[in-house]
């Protein structure tokens, strides 16, 4: 039986790779005030501004390329039952080969119906953009599939349960700030080995926790090595 490894993912995960950060000094945030490009008034106040804001995040993530980071966790599925949880929109976990993700966030890829979020349509690399006017097959305007604030995060079950199913618990490359993701700690077991992956100082409510700090492709060749002689 392989170990079930649970991997939470933040924003440092894919900031090798060039996606600008929300939260970080210059990042999008600081350009984009987060009420009106990430909440459903922003939505209701300037549909179009929120639309443009995620087409022009989609075609840099077209532009950007899943970093060693992401291709070391793909990699690791051979050696372990591998769930990977993550608070990113982008899809460089899903393109480096991780067959088993979680989006808690949504997904930049996909659009969905405003009136029926269940009506969800993936967006083509060639056709990334959509716009003010394009509607679901019941008529109604599409918009990102994105979970905004303010919205519910309907995978965050499925999330705690995993987490409280693994065998080891890895973070990459998140504050531990954002609720309820962040809360997802609080699910794993006591005894269950947790490995922190940050350059950046990350506090926590649990002792005990394995800090390495490195980059995200630094760090998972890091965890790699140490998994790897306590098999």
């Amino acid at each position: 039986m392989k170990k079930k490894i649970a991997v939470l993912t933040g924003a440092g995960m894919s900031a090798e790779s060039g996606i600008s950060t929300f939260r970080d000094s210059g990042g999008l945030w600081e350009q984009y005030p987060v009420e009106k490009v990430a909440t459903p008034e922003g939505f209701a106040a300037d549909p179009e501004l929120v639309i443009n804001f995620y087409n022009q995040r989609r075609k840099e993530l077209l532009n950007t390329k899943p970093n060693q980071g992401h291709i070391g966790l793909a990699e690791m599925e051979k050696e372990f039952d591998m769930n990977i949880i993550t608070q990113n929109i982008d899809n460089l976990h899903e393109r480096a080969g991780s067959k088993n993700v979680i989006h808690l966030h949504g997904e930049l890829m996909k659009v969905r119906s405003t009136r029926y979020p269940e009506i969800i349509y993936e967006l083509s690399p060639e056709h990334p953009e959509i716009k003010l006017g394009d509607l679901c097959e019941e008529g109604f305007q599409l918009r990102p599939h994105i979970v905004w604030f303010g919205e519910a995060v309907p995978m965050i079950n499925k999330a705690a349960k995993i987490a409280n199913e693994a065998d080891i618990f890895v973070i990459i490359g998140t504050s531990m700030n954002v609720y309820p993701a962040a809360g997802l700690l609080n699910y794993v077991n006591e005894n269950t080995p947790v490995y922190l992956i940050d350059p950046k100082e990350v506090k926590t409510n649990r002792r005990n926790i394995n800090i390495i700090k490195l980059g995200a492709s630094e760090g998972v060749k890091e965890l790699r090595r140490v998994l790897s002689e306590k098999e």
